[in-house]
């Protein structure tokens, strides 16, 4: 991430005014197939991920790719700690394959060591090799990333399976919850040790989203909430499912910034998550990004831009991450929309 990004995240997230920017996630799904890259590649190669991630940032200066240098390996490095079989290919990520299936064998989960375990030794010694490339171009790693500790879970035992066990042995998924969240920190803190940048964190879990409020209070509030409690400056969450119910504890979980869902309209968010979240959002990904025109993802962009009424704490951005397959002509329009935006505003971009 560039330094001129990293400071209006900073100050995105602190209020104060720097006109509208935008957003994307990027990673292993988007990044190989549009250069035409094998994703075996790019998740194996450190100067491989280096050189395309340093492409995109150069054909899009204007856009913040977040978080930035993501070393990545699809869904695979949290599972992989507790030894979950993977399947790999060329040209998409690795797939997870479950290690239980009920919640009455959790007894054989072993917690990981993220330093000895898995494949997050092996991303870990990916980011040694990144960073002097990175700051080599007058730029840090500045946000580490991880899966929830229910999508981890899910990961494990399938979601229908952790869903099920939820409901039924609320004692044993208090303990796969505690176990699950000690690896995303632990997880966390080892990227963190081998990036001495790092001052931000970004969270995905979309399980999250699948509960009622009840079971959130219950079973997720408090265990994200020990996961944001850290003292860095971005706490971001990813969380793309429509259920609303989590939406009003956001500020009290810690979460200061908020990628969702393109079916949440963006004024209902707003009154749910109150002013001190900064908001990204909510282009729909695949409709509009990857199966629209330029002129309909721009209409897209603008709209958003509209619902947000102005709103000091948001970024434009698609409502998840950047699909498979997004042409060039969507972040162009994104680009262009957000600049008319500015412009119309009689403000520019520090």
């Amino acid at each position: 991430m560039t330094n001129a990004h990293w400071d209006v995240l900073k100050k995105l997230v602190s209020g104060q005014a720097v006109g509208l920017h935008s957003s994307l996630i990027v990673d292993s799904p988007w990044i190989p197939p549009f250069f035409g890259l094998s994703t075996e590649d790019y998740i194996n190669k450190p100067e491989v991920h280096f050189k395309a991630n340093m492409a995109i940032m150069e054909r899009f200066p204007q856009i913040i790719f977040f978080p930035g240098f993501w070393a990545e390996m699809g869904m695979a490095a949290e599972p992989s700690g507790f030894g979950a079989r993977l399947t790999y290919y060329p040209n998409q990520p690795p797939s997870v394959h479950h290690i239980i299936d009920d919640i009455e064998q959790i007894g054989s989960l072993k917690q990981p060591n993220p330093l000895k375990d898995g494949l997050m030794p092996r991303i870990l010694k990916q980011y040694e090799g990144l960073l002097p490339l990175v700051r080599d171009k007058g730029m840090d790693i500045r946000i580490v990333a991880a899966r929830g500790p229910m999508t981890l879970a899910s990961h494990l035992m399938g979601v229908t399976n952790f869903l099920v066990g939820l409901k039924t042995e609320p004692e044993k998924t208090h303990k796969l919850m505690k176990m699950m969240t000690k690896m995303v920190m632990d997880w966390l803190d080892a990227q963190a040790s081998v990036l001495p940048g790092v001052d931000g964190i970004f969270v995905l879990d979309d399980i999250m989203g699948f509960l009622s409020e009840e079971d959130y209070l219950e079973f997720a509030h408090g265990y994200f909430r020990q996961i944001f409690a850290g003292h860095t400056t971005i706490k971001a969450l990813h969380n793309d499912t429509p259920n609303p119910i989590s939406f009003k504890y956001l500020a009290e979980l810690g979460v200061n910034i908020f990628n969702f869902s393109h079916q949440v309209p963006i004024p209902d968010l707003r009154k749910m998550a109150g002013d001190s979240v900064v908001l990204m959002g909510n282009i729909s990904p695949l409709d509009i990004m990857v199966n629209s025109s330029y002129d309909e993802v721009r209409a897209a962009a603008m709209d958003c831009i509209a619902q947000n009424e102005g709103h000091p704490k948001f970024l434009l951005s698609a409502g998840g991450g950047v699909s498979m397959g997004t042409p060039e002509s969507s972040l162009r329009a994104i680009i262009d929309a957000v600049d008319q935006a500015n412009t119309e505003a009689g403000r520019q971009k520090p």
